[in-house]
């Protein structure tokens, strides 16, 4: 049963390891960016809780129907929406109108992106998000990393324990004696 337990537990911190790495470790060594979906008005194409994953394109290679993460004007944070519109700026620039697919209405904003390339969504994982947003908060980091920590240190110090019980067992019944270097 013990064996069950220890293969169970090794075989769900493997799936776990793996998670991690295809979650965050391949798309960053592809070149994406990663982006927690945190409101509902893309809901149909990307859900709320999902993690989208974005790729640097060149502004001018953004057309219509792209979707794109970006901080529209006066906003701190960056939205996630579809391109619906793209103009000609008084200043030549592109100015960019975008909406959720789930908003009945276009977004307020006319946006010019500011930076040369943008992030184009690629792809999206169903609610992978709320766990990375969930390990943005500090105690939950320190339980995810104290708690299997405490676990290992008390496993390791059980086993000290009964280590040492059995060898004081084994030499106050005897059969530390007649042992390599001892007389007779």
């Amino acid at each position: 049963m013990k064996r069950v337990i220890k293969a169970v537990v090794t075989l769900l911190c493997i799936a776990a390891l793996a998670i991690v790495v295809l979650v965050i470790v391949v798309p960053a060594l592809l070149g994406m960016q990663r982006y927690v979906i945190t409101g509902g008005s893309m809901t149909g194409t990307i859900f709320k809780g999902s993690v989208i994953y974005s790729r640097l394109t060149s502004v001018e290679q953004l057309k219509v129907g792209d979707i794109i993460t970006f901080y529209p004007p006066g906003y701190s944070a960056p939205v996630t929406h579809r391109i619906i519109g793209i103009d000609a700026g008084q200043d030549g620039k592109l100015v960019f109108r975008t909406k959720g697919d789930f908003n009945e209405v276009a977004d307020p904003w006319k946006a010019t992106l500011v930076e040369p390339r943008q992030a184009r969504y690629v792809f999206h994982i169903p609610a992978i998000g709320y766990v990375l947003a969930a390990l943005a908060i500090r105690p939950v980091r320190m339980i995810l990393i104290g708690l299997p920590a405490l676990v290992i240190a008390v496993s390791l110090l059980w086993s000290l324990w009964k280590k040492a019980g059995d060898e004081v067992e084994r030499q106050a019944s005897g059969e530390g004696a007649g042992g390599a270097g001892s007389r007779v």
